[in-house]
């Protein structure tokens, strides 16, 4: 089981509720002290721009099973096609940037802020990294298995495919 990142997904999980989402946000702008003013204060513009909210996987199912991951904290990175990213014009992730995690019926459960990101080959995807994944029994042969057939039900695979390798941290969660 492997995720299908940012970019588009197939079959994928619910449709966040935007209140719920935003609601979310609120909090976890002031529990993450993202902000030091107080409530009683104007909004900063942080608070005002909303990250985006995404889940992992292309279903739901898969969707709350890394999410679980994520929250135990045994998932510390993910894995992405660079293809997907320019087929939908989308930038491609940049460290600082947050993310608002959603389960497989769209709930928000995790704030994300990445803290590293590379884009290299698939075949130089390394073991460290196939372990912060936290998928399986955290083996390169594994991560190499797992995303060789989740890319290729997607963009495609090919061994020297870009791949958008990024580490995350989990600043809060619902």
């Amino acid at each position: 089981m492997t995720e299908a990142e940012r970019p588009g997904t197939a079959a994928a999980p619910a449709a966040p509720v935007e209140t719920d989402v935003e609601r979310f946000w609120q909090v976890a702008c002031h529990r993450a002290k993202l902000t030091t003013l107080p409530g009683y204060l104007p909004a900063t513009s942080l608070e005002l721009v909303t990250p985006p909210a995404w889940s992992f996987g292309r279903t739901p199912e898969q969707a709350d099973a890394l999410l679980a991951l994520v929250l135990d904290g045994t998932k510390t990175a993910t894995a992405s096609a660079a293809e997907e990213y320019a087929a939908e014009d989308e930038p491609l992730p940049a460290v600082g940037d947050l993310g608002i995690v959603l389960d497989g019926s769209g709930c928000p459960r995790a704030l994300l802020v990445t803290t590293e990101v590379r884009v290299v080959s698939f075949a130089e995807v390394d073991a460290e990294h196939a372990r912060l994944e936290g998928e399986g029994d955290l083996s390169l042969a594994h991560w190499h298995r797992a995303h060789e057939a989740f890319f290729d039900a997607g963009p495609g695979f090919r061994a020297d495919m870009p791949v958008v390798l990024e580490r995350f941290t989990v600043l809060h969660q619902a």
